[in-house]
């Protein structure tokens, strides 16, 4: 028997490619420029590296029978165009919750008390004597953390604020109910949640309603001693209000997992600053929770293939 045709974006690890291995050949993303002529064998669509998944290009796979994301986040899928044409998709959510939310509580750390440029200081020529005056960050423990989207990965980092012994703010689309009582979480208008928070993590995913939802006039509603978060999607937040934002002292600090594009041109002016820190998306690049979604999406991808029921199917 044959083994499916399936498209991937970037070149799998070898860990993914033995998980689908016996079922499937993976075929580059490359074919798409070349117009291959096996494209009309493909049944299926891996999108490790989030590449954007549109109608046309699903038009062009005419044998489409799934698509599998590696990770949450689906905006760079069209899932309206997927489901007219009857084609599902699937995602890895629960599973890497925790990873996200402990790198999310490391860059509101690194961030506050100067780990970056305290690491680039300790290893360089100018520390030659120590200096009590030298490099004084904020407070984390005791401060207000204000959390936008108390979801999956906004309740596991206010679990973690706790041992902080923050007060939490968080913001939603709607209260949600347990939060006080189990969290200790109080819910305040968007305006106040940025007025009050020392650190302010996004949560939420990107969408219409969440492109851009962080721009001037937000970041002017901040704290001048506050810092922003953000691990979610880096269209959420408008890069140039950002950079004056920094600059201009209107936050002391930003810690950002995701930009926009992402990677950012290697000559973008937030690369300079010294009270941003950059990550390239770790969030949850950890070894269990890589394999654990890898697990998800080829359970998904070989559902799909066979015209089964999906484990984790997306709903729109």
């Amino acid at each position: 028997m044959s083994k499916a045709l399936v498209l991937v974006d970037i070149p799998l690890p070898s860990f993914l490619q033995e998980m689908i291995g016996a079922q499937c050949e993976t075929c580059p993303w490359d074919w798409l420029q070349a117009n291959h002529l096996k494209l009309s064998q493909v049944k299926g669509v891996y999108t490790y590296g989030h590449a954007a998944v549109d109608g046309p290009l699903m038009d062009r796979l005419p044998a489409l029978k799934v698509i599998s994301n590696f990770g949450v986040g689906v905006d760079h899928i069209d899932l309206a165009a997927a489901s007219l044409r009857n084609i599902p998709i699937g995602n890895t959510p629960g599973v890497l919750d925790g990873a996200t939310a402990d790198l999310t509580m490391a860059l509101i750390l690194a961030a506050a008390r100067n780990i970056v440029i305290g690491d680039r200081f300790a290893r360089g020529p100018d520390f030659v004597h120590y200096d009590p005056s030298h490099l004084l960050g904020s407070e984390v423990f005791g401060s207000t953390l204000g959390i936008i989207g108390l979801g999956r990965i906004g309740r596991q980092v206010a679990r973690r604020a706790i041992g902080f012994e923050m007060r939490i703010l968080y913001h939603s689309r709607r209260p949600v109910p347990d939060a006080e009582g189990v969290l200790g979480a109080k819910y305040v208008p968007l305006d106040d949640l940025l007025a009050e928070s020392h650190f302010v993590t996004l949560n939420v995913p990107l969408t219409p309603e969440t492109a851009g939802l962080i721009g001037e006039s937000r970041l002017r509603k901040m704290r001048p001693d506050a810092i922003l978060i953000n691990v979610a999607r880096g269209a959420i937040v408008d890069h140039a209000a950002l950079y004056h934002a920094l600059t201009e002292k209107w936050i002391a600090g930003a810690a950002l997992d995701v930009t926009d594009p992402e990677p950012l041109p290697r000559d973008h002016p937030l690369l300079r600053l010294k009270n941003l820190v950059i990550t390239p998306h770790l969030g949850s690049a950890t070894w269990r929770t890589r394999r654990r979604m890898g697990e998800m999406t080829a359970a998904n991808l070989i559902a799909g293939l066979n015209g089964q029921a999906l484990p984790h199917q997306v709903r729109n």
